[in-house]
């Protein structure tokens, strides 16, 4: 009573802000926000970005999202990203649009910004996956992974067959003959859903003198084809269809994502989205009727396998 509408949004969204410790002016370019700051309307525009369209929502993809809303604290951009990445990496190599000679995927680099409590990141990521288990359980088990710690593991994660070429030995003696020899069988399932809930520590791993994270994650989104300089590891990845699913504070993620990386193109491989929650569900949001998606997401990914070069009308 008494407050203009401008002020009463003020304050909600400084309530949002609170939580968050103030930043150096450094850090936000020039703006330094206070916790006891009530922004002004300009200032509002700046801190958080405009709802997504409802065209965003259409579909199978709109019918899961309004099916879960209800149910969760979580934000329904971070449900809509979540379930792109899941579906996307789902449905394999196949699909696939041209750009010029370039060859573009359907496995998504997201990363969700939140407050670490109040962004309901995880919560959104978790109705999803229980989603895709009952669709998928193998594929949901198997091929979505957490610990993107080096670019080595990444390998091994998607690794083609190794072979080595070892000397024919008959009867105690070598024979001066050799032979090709499969060491290690590798991964006949090349998708690959990297699950990162602290992709902090993903940016601080990649500032390590002689790690190989960053310029094998941007070959993961362009060609899929992955391999090191490394004499010692004979590991090797063809074709391989990698997404990312990370979760970062605004905090960390203005700390630790360095100039270089935000130059040399590993930024410009991610969508970022910020996401907060959504609503209050103090008792609990109860289950979603997951019932009535499975077989219809089922049927989708299934139609979508085939679809291979992926066109516009």
């Amino acid at each position: 009573r008494g407050m203009s509408v401008e002020a009463i949004e003020a304050a909600l969204l400084a309530e949002n802000v609170r939580d968050e410790p103030p930043l150096p002016e450094d850090e936000v370019g020039g703006i330094a926000r206070s916790v006891s700051h009530y922004p002004s309307g300009e200032e509002l525009a700046i801190q958080w970005p405009e709802p997504m369209a409802e065209e965003a929502f259409y579909g199978l993809v709109g019918n899961i999202i309004r099916t879960i809303e209800p149910h969760t604290e979580a934000d329904r951009v971070a449900l809509l990203v979540n379930t792109l990445a899941y579906v996307g990496n789902a449905v394999g190599r196949t699909v696939h649009g041209m750009a010029e000679a370039d060859w573009h995927g359907t496995n998504l680099f997201t990363v969700m910004v939140g407050g670490t409590a109040k962004g309901r990141k995880g919560s959104s990521r978790g109705h999803i996956n229980e989603l895709f288990a009952r669709v998928d359980p193998v594929w949901t088990r198997t091929r979505t992974v957490g610990g993107l710690s080096s670019g080595e593991g990444l390998i091994w994660a998607v690794r083609d067959p190794i072979e080595k070429t070892e000397a024919i030995k008959e009867k105690g003696r070598y024979t001066g003959e050799y032979e090709t020899v499969i060491v290690d069988a590798g991964v006949d399932d090349k998708r690959l859903l990297v699950f990162e809930p602290e992709f902090a520590s993903v940016l601080k791993v990649m500032v390590r003198e002689g790690s190989t994270l960053s310029p094998l994650v941007r070959q993961a989104w362009d060609t899929g084809n992955l391999r090191t300089m490394v004499k010692n590891n004979p590991a090797v990845a063809t074709g391989a269809h990698i997404s990312i699913l990370g979760h970062v504070t605004k905090d960390e993620l203005l700390r630790y994502l360095s100039d270089t990386e935000a130059g040399n193109g590993f930024a410009n491989r991610f969508m970022w989205f910020c996401v907060r929650r959504s609503q209050v569900l103090p008792e609990g949001g109860g289950t979603p009727d997951y019932n009535g998606l499975v077989q219809p997401l089922h049927d989708a990914l299934e139609k979508a396998k085939e679809i291979g070069w992926l066109q516009r009308d």
